[in-house]
């Protein structure tokens, strides 16, 4: 059964949990102490998050564990037993991004509820059923969806939609970033991102040089902070978000104090609840709630974000968070004294019978709130009964219903206080205070274990023990199709068995690329390549002997959609002889369109151990391409067949929503390269890709993998890709001439680059 509206709040401590349970959320979610995407929060070790499920629980919470970092190989053998005492504690949901623990999840953990990450970059109805075919129950929408879109989710898919409603946004699209991961090697797909894009950039136009703008002065454009989005805030649009088909509305802050968890919930639990009572009837927002949440955080004002917009330099704060501001220590206080300090009790009924020589009874009655499968605690109460000694006859003055009633009600050390108490007192009765404080305590604590008990999993010897395999029900398998014909091709052309593969972003280099004996396939960016284009480069590439494919978009949204649902045809007809996808979202469009040109998973649907590209391969996929964030030692224990490794390149740092050059210079609707120069003097190229409109910002120095050729073939890859975005012609050719002494010839011709990084082919990120 969906909740009907939950409000889910961030906890990156025991004392957020609580403030937030105080606040009033219906579910709160926190990390462990491993594979949870905030590394660096106060998170909580074993025996304190079995507490804290616990103590969600007896208030009527549900508590979900995030368990959404990319996961290595050498990591996932870890995972179950990591879950398995959470699990059997009765944790509600895990949150997940890796398709591995997914599958590991659903094999071990059968009726775990799976939620899948922001992470996970779903952007529409065709990747959440996938996922739904998966075994998740629960999708969070990538950050940057409209509420058209969530709500062609909600019609197409029977799923649970989470939404975030408030807090941080990222720059780029989560799951498509690598940026602190290649500058400093703490990779955000596992917890551990440095922001870097809050810092200042000055932006360049990429044709002459200059710091961009209409004339201005270097000094007027210098140290903007081009990708430090505002802070999301919707609570003017909560209805239209609820209206849309979001399930659950998700805070941001596990990194944020127990006051701010505290005063968000407030806020958000006061306009859900009026929305759920009223509907959109008298709907407004007081304006001193927005003021008090600003009080809170500000990160230079707030945003609707995305759910109106598809982007806008309205939604940046491009000075930067403010340096100083008054704080409202009264608001603070408050905000303490409600939420933050106080015990939380829950409501309890009782009968006390105290009856001359019989023994004393006490009965418990409690029902909560909190959900129970297809039930609420409301639909089943917990009673329980416990008896003392025999009650002694006074000697002198007797008890009185006042005094045992005054002493039972001491219940303040518990979770629970007394809403009603009656005292059933019969005959001249004494029973000791040591007496009636060991009933209370005894009762109170059988009453606590009759709770948790029903959100225990009983341990059953199966659990955990499946045999392992990859559920491919509903999946389809890769087919006979031409890329073992174009192996097996490859295998005459070079006694190395290595095929070397060329893609372009630019339509100038196809020419160059297709002239050199040296390649054997050339992927052609949708981005660069319009589809009126496509028959025509195919038959350049097919006429030298060379195949050719077509790379769709990083980002697959209604307007990619809209573009290749219109050129189907040209699609089918133009005699690609493999697609490269870089979205799940795609994958499922061709199967529905009946494409059977083969398919590539690219680098960004991450493999990142056994269990994923299992998962992967079983979609359909002719061959995996590597991730970027695995070194030579990691890569070398997946031992997926099909393998592709990028070996040249600017790597893409980020992919975002937002646009550098409308950002700074308004929509031109032209594909241009800016630069973006950091506070080292690092340039990042950064090109908009207006057909599908997303921006790309990669790396400062391209990748090269010269000089690891030894290294290179002992991963036994079936490929290796160079990858061309910026580079001209001459540049191309350079670079194919001297990759082709290498892996072709075995000549050590120097570089014709001087900067260039290993990425993390050596380097282990964190």
């Amino acid at each position: 059964m969906k909740p009907q509206i939950e409000l889910l709040a961030p906890a990156g401590s025991r004392e957020s949990m609580i403030a937030a349970i105080n606040a009033g959320a219906d579910a709160v979610y926190m990390g462990g102490s491993r594979f949870g995407a905030r590394a660096y929060a106060d998170n909580l070790e074993e025996d304190g998050f079995l507490k804290a499920i616990d103590y969600a629980h007896l208030h009527g919470c549900r508590l979900y564990m995030t368990v959404n970092t990319l996961v290595k190989e050498e990591e996932l053998e870890e995972v179950s037993d990591f879950l398995a005492p959470y699990y059997w504690q009765g944790l509600d949901a895990a949150i997940v991004q890796d398709l591995g623990v997914l599958s590991l999840i659903r094999e071990s953990f059968p009726d775990l509820a799976v939620h899948i990450s922001t992470q996970a970059t779903v952007t529409g109805y065709r990747s959440a059923k996938l996922f739904q075919k998966l075994g998740a129950s629960r999708i969070v929408t990538a950050r940057e969806l409209s509420l058209e879109e969530i709500a062609r989710i909600r019609d197409e898919v029977d799923i649970e939609i989470e939404s975030f409603v408030h807090g941080a946004l990222c720059y780029c699209y989560s799951g498509q970033c690598l940026l602190s991961s290649l500058i400093g090697g703490r990779s955000g797909n596992r917890g551990r991102c440095a922001q870097p894009c809050r810092l200042p950039y000055n932006v360049e136009d990429g044709r002459n040089g200059r710091l961009f703008g209409d004339g201005k002065k270097k000094s007027q454009m210098a140290g903007e902070y081009a990708m430090n989005l505002k802070d999301l805030c919707t609570l003017d649009i909560l209805p239209d978000i609820l209206e849309a088909g979001v399930d659950s509305l998700k805070i941001e802050g596990r990194m944020k104090s127990p006051r701010y968890t505290a005063g968000v919930v407030s806020v958000y639990r006061k306009y859900v609840d009026y929305y759920l009572k009223n509907g959109r009837a008298g709907y407004q927002v007081d304006p001193a709630d927005k003021r008090m949440l600003l009080e809170l955080f500000d990160r230079g004002g707030f945003t609707k974000g995305y759910y109106q917009q598809h982007n806008g330099r309205e939604m940046i704060s491009l000075k930067g968070k403010p340096r100083f501001r008054e704080t409202d220590p009264l608001l603070f206080d408050s905000l303490d004294q409600k939420y933050v300090n106080p015990k939380k009790q829950e409501a309890i009924d009782g009968i006390l019978e105290i009856r001359e020589g019989e023994p004393a009874s006490l009965i418990l009655k409690f029902s909560g709130g909190c959900d129970l499968g297809n039930e609420t605690k409301d639909d089943k109460k917990v009673v329980i009964k416990v008896k003392g000694n025999p009650v002694q006859t006074a000697k002198n003055q007797p008890l009185s219903k006042e005094r045992l009633g005054k002493q039972l009600n001491k219940t303040g050390g518990t979770p629970f206080y007394f809403r009603n108490l009656e005292v059933k007192l019969t005959g001249n009765c004494f029973v000791s205070v040591q007496e009636l404080n060991d009933l209370r305590r005894r009762g109170l604590e059988e009453l606590e274990r009759r709770i948790l008990e029903e959100y225990r999993r009983k341990k059953s010897s199966e659990i955990g023990k499946n045999e392992r395999r990859t559920d491919k029900a509903n999946m389809h398998e890769p087919e006979n199709s031409r890329s073992a014909i174009c192996e097996a091709m490859a295998c005459e052309h070079n006694s190395s068995g290595l095929r070397l593969h060329v893609s372009l972003e630019e339509p100038e280099g196809l020419q160059t690329v297709a002239k050199n004996p040296d390649v054997d396939e050339i992927y052609l960016d949708a981005c660069g390549f319009p589809a009126e284009s496509w028959q025509r480069a195919v038959n350049v590439c097919h006429d030298v002997g060379k195949q050719c494919a077509l790379i769709l978009p990083h980002i697959f949204r209604e307007r990619a959609e809209q573009y290749f649902m219109t050129h189907i045809w040209e699609l089918k007809k133009a005699g690609f002889d493999e697609l490269i996808l870089r979205s799940l979202e795609e994958m499922a469009f061709l199967q529905e369109y009946e494409v059977s040109i083969p398919v590539v998973l690219d680098g960004n649907l991450y493999g990142m151990n056994r269990r994923a590209c299992e998962v992967m391969m079983a979609t359909g996929a002719a061959r995996l391409t590597l991730p970027l964030e695995l070194n030579r030692q990691e890569l070398a224990k997946l031992g997926c067949r099909g393998k592709e490794l990028l070996g040249y390149g600017y790597l893409p740092a980020m992919v975002s929503a937002q646009c550098v050059q409308r950002t700074f210079g308004g929509c031109t609707q032209s594909p241009e390269t800016l630069f973006i120069k950091d506070r080292t003097g690092k340039r990042l190229p950064v090109k908009n890709h207006c057909p599908f409109c997303y921006n790309t910002i990669y790396n400062p120095d391209p990748l090269s993998l010269l000089g690891l050729e030894q290294q290179i073939r002992e991963l036994e890859p079936a490929v290796l890709r160079l990858s061309f975005t910026i580079e001209k012609p001459q540049q191309i050719q350079e670079i194919l001439q001297v990759f082709g002494e290498h892996f072709r010839r075995g000549k050590d011709t120097p570089a014709p680059f001087k900067e260039f990084t290993r990425g993390h082919f050596k380097r282990k990120v964190e």
